[in-house]
Formats: C-alpha cells, structure tokens, sequence
C-alpha cells in the first residue's frame, strides 16, 4: 500500500523543507516523491543534511512543470489545505484519509496522491479543485502554521499507521470500496474528460467562460465526488461527441 502512495510538492521555496521532507517519508516508508516547479535547487548541502540519510528520495524525486502531469496516473488525489474556500469540497481528517487508503490502494493500477502546496501561500484555489477531497490537519486554532515537513510527517504517519493496522487484519470495515472492477479513471482521463466538457458547453452557448459563475468547478466537485470508471468516462465522452455533431461544433485540430 505504502509504494502505491506519492507525495507531491507544489512551489517548495527552501531546499531545507524539500530534505525534511524526504525523512519524514522513509522514516515511514513512502518512497515516491514528485516536485511541482519548485522554486530552488533541489540538491543543494542543506537539502542533503536535512534529509538525514533520505537522500536517495532527493535523487530519486521527479520534477514535474505542472501538477497535471504530477499525478496523471493516479487514481485519487487529495490536496493539503489549512483554509476554507468559497465552494466547498469534500473535506477529509488525516484519520478519515488513512481509513480510505486500504480500498483505495487495492487495485493493481491505483495511485494516491497527497498534494502539499507552497510554504507561503499554500495550494490555489485551481489546485484544490483538481483534487478528489482535501485534507485538513486539525491544528491550534491560535497557532495553526505548519512546517511543510511537519504537515507531511503528520499525513505519512497515519499512511503507516493504516498499513500497519492493515497487515494486522484491523483495516476499517466502513473505509470505502472503489467499484467492482476496480478500474477508476486517472487524473489525466479526468482532465481530458473536463476539457472536452466545457468546449461542448461553450459550443452550445451553455457556458460563458467570461461570466463562469462557478460552473466549471462546481461540475469539477460533481464528477470528482462520484469517482467514474474508465468504462464511465468513455460513455461520457461519447455523449459529448455525439452532442458537438448534432450542434454542428467542429472539434479541435489536434
């Protein structure tokens, strides 16, 4: 389960937190770290000392230009973040994260992603609304800044404490169950699904792109909290076709 589970890094700033990080996850045994345009070097002397003798995540880590290309293959991602938003998302304990994970590490091509943002400003809001659920670390409410290497150690403790419990047969008999054939979409097949989605509802004078009033994020939360199959975004897809012909909509050159 545990090798199934990437921790993401969006705009890290200090080397220093990106070597924090890379401990607090082999102190846990997570392995897989991505780096999101980060915004220093990521080997340096500090990054090295801070890792602790972590440092082969550091060599290992890939660095991404975008978060779409950061979590492409996973299956769910959930996104770190401290403050509340206008819309809603569905929102997640460490606890109630770590209960989901055994189910939703059971297929052979799942994925998670935990995605942490920049040490100033965090996730953006268009960060956020490309994840599945966020999570919150219930904190101090008068001192409720996190160390982004303390945020992740947080998250990756409860990923071992669920692999732990699971190994012992005490994995939660109410954690959700991905579908039957355990086949979910990915976060790239999501992505191509939204695109195609809102240049049909451009096409059919459904949507305004300069009046969006939420809609695109608001469907975003829709087709994210009911968690498609491949099988699924295929139909989906077809019905988006079938619609830009009977509109008469030329589809993109590609």
């Amino acid at each position: 389960m545990l090798e199934r589970i990437r921790i993401v890094l969006i705009g890290t700033s200090h080397p220093g937190n990106i070597g924090g990080v890379a401990r607090a996850m082999h102190n846990m045994g997570l392995a897989d770290l991505a780096l999101v345009a980060p915004r220093c070097e990521v080997i340096t002397q500090e990054s090295i000392s801070r890792a602790s003798g972590a440092d082969h995540l550091l060599h290992q880590a890939k660095v991404h230009a975008t978060l779409e290309d950061a979590v492409a293959d996973c299956t769910l991602a959930v996104g770190a973040s401290a403050r509340s938003r206008t819309l809603p998302w569905p929102m997640l304990s460490p606890r109630e994260l770590a209960d989901r994970l055994p189910a939703e590490c059971q297929a052979d091509e799942s994925k998670v992603a935990l995605v942490f943002g920049r040490e100033d400003s965090g996730l953006t809001n268009a960060e956020l609304q490309r994840c599945h659920a966020h999570v919150h670390i219930p904190t101090n409410a008068d001192f409720s800044s996190l160390n982004l290497a303390a945020a992740v150690q947080v998250l990756a403790y409860e990923c071992r404490m669920a692999w732990l419990n699971q190994a012992d047969g005490q994995a939660g008999a109410s954690a959700p169950v991905p579908s039957d054939n355990d086949d979910l979409a990915t976060h790239a097949e999501l992505e191509r699904y939204f695109e195609h989605l809102e240049r049909t509802l451009i096409g059919i004078d459904f949507h305004d792109p300069d009046q969006p009033r939420q809609l695109m994020a608001r469907l975003r939360r829709l087709y994210l909290r009911a968690r498609p199959e491949r099988m699924e975004m295929n139909i989906l897809r077809g019905i988006l076709s079938a619609t830009e012909k009977a509109a008469n909509i030329k589809p993109p050159k590609p």
